[in-house]
């Protein structure tokens, strides 16, 4: 609770604060880890909606630039005229004439039937196709708020590994705001014993001789790096130039 331990700027960024609706930076990792997931999917999809249409457009272009037609066309005429009035003349056109044949042959025919019908993925299949990933996409991104029930799921049911787990986070907070404090100290010591450089010396200057820039060419706390407000405090010390913000402080 915030009134057993107010949390410093840097602290509150670390823990996940259920009723808050932004996704915040713990749960941020977890979420752009699963959606890293997706994109062997997403590769995969394109790549097979990429050799649908490459096919697509390949058998298309078979079936409209590769049709042969045959026309086959043949006549055959066949007369025997046998000459003569005799006997013989007579049988021979009796038996002869029935070879008289005439017939013309007229044939066409094509590949139609070989050729391939190819028939293309209308826009409704192919967001039928993208849909479920879509789907996974967002469950991806949802699914930080259900994540959050399961401290609450696990408290009611193991009321005292809850008050066990509370105290070791509590502990460990206060250990790691002892040690930051620490690494603070001797990162700002650090900083004060170094020279100032030419544009900390000409920002100084300018803030000296220019009040109205103060709006403007506004400071930084030393240890967190937020922008100066009225709440900032200077160091008490005239030599020293730092400024920190009220929790910092």
């Amino acid at each position: 609770k915030q009134t057993l331990l107010p949390l410093l700027r840097e602290e509150t960024s670390s823990f996940i604060f259920p009723c808050n609706p932004a996704v915040q930076r713990p749960e941020l990792r977890y979420m752009v880890l699963e959606l890293l997931r997706c994109i062997p999917f997403l590769l995969f999809l394109l790549f097979v909606c990429g050799l649908d249409h490459f096919l697509f457009s390949i058998l298309s272009i078979i079936q409209h630039h590769s049709l042969i037609e045959y026309s086959y066309q043949t006549s055959h005429h066949l007369s025997v005229n046998v000459m003569g009035t005799s006997l013989m003349a007579e049988l021979l056109r009796t038996t002869i004439g029935a070879l008289n044949t005439s017939y013309d042959t007229e044939m066409e025919t094509s590949n139609l039937a070989c050729l391939p019908r190819p028939s293309g993925m209308t826009r409704q299949q192919y967001l039928n196709t993208c849909l479920p990933l879509g789907v996974l996409a967002l469950l991806c991104l949802a699914q930080v708020y259900p994540f959050r029930l399961r401290r609450a799921i696990a408290a009611f049911y193991f009321p005292k590994r809850e008050k066990t787990r509370v105290l070791f986070l509590y502990n460990r907070l206060l250990r790691r705001r002892k040690n930051f404090l620490h690494l603070q100290r001797e990162r700002v010591a650090q900083r004060a014993r170094q020279p100032p450089g030419l544009g900390t010396l000409l920002l100084r200057w300018c803030r000296q001789h220019w009040p109205w820039l103060r709006l403007c060419l506004r400071r930084r706390c030393t240890v967190c790096g937020t922008r100066e407000t009225p709440q900032h405090q200077p160091c008490p010390n005239p030599d020293c130039s730092a400024l920190y913000c009220e929790s910092c402080w």
